[in-house]
């Protein structure tokens, strides 16, 4: 009876890590560079694709959206993302999102931040 009680405990203390990580539970008031860990850990496995995948570069795709979150808030940086996965869609809304200046103004403070988390960290 004592093993099936602990092994409860164990499962659902897992199941919390998990949705705490993965960003599940309800969270509190946060500061303007404090991004969500399901943002971080996205980005993380985007720049691991594109650099490789070992311990290495994982630590410098880690410290690169850290010296990110302290350039931009977390909604300039979900709004850049947002622009960068409409630019891809063909037809009207993609060419807004292509050609709108305001968009390619957001663009640029992404790119400036990518380029200093470049330098910091790789």
């Amino acid at each position: 009876m004592k093993y099936s009680i602990w092994r409860c405990f164990r499962h659902a203390t897992a199941a919390l890590a998990i949705a705490a990580i993965a960003g599940a539970l309800p969270s509190t008031a946060v500061a303007d560079n404090d991004y969500p860990t399901e943002a971080r850990v996205d980005y993380v496995l985007g720049c691991m694709a594109a650099n490789g995948q070992d311990y290495l570069v994982m630590q410098k795709c880690s410290c690169s959206i850290d010296v990110i979150a302290e350039l931009i808030p977390y909604e300039d940086y979900e709004a850049a993302e947002t622009v960068l996965r409409m630019r891809e869609r063909r037809g009207e809304l993609g060419v807004l999102f292509r050609t709108e200046k305001e968009l390619e103004d957001r663009m640029q403070e992404f790119r400036r931040a990518q380029t200093e988390a470049d330098l910091q960290c790789f």
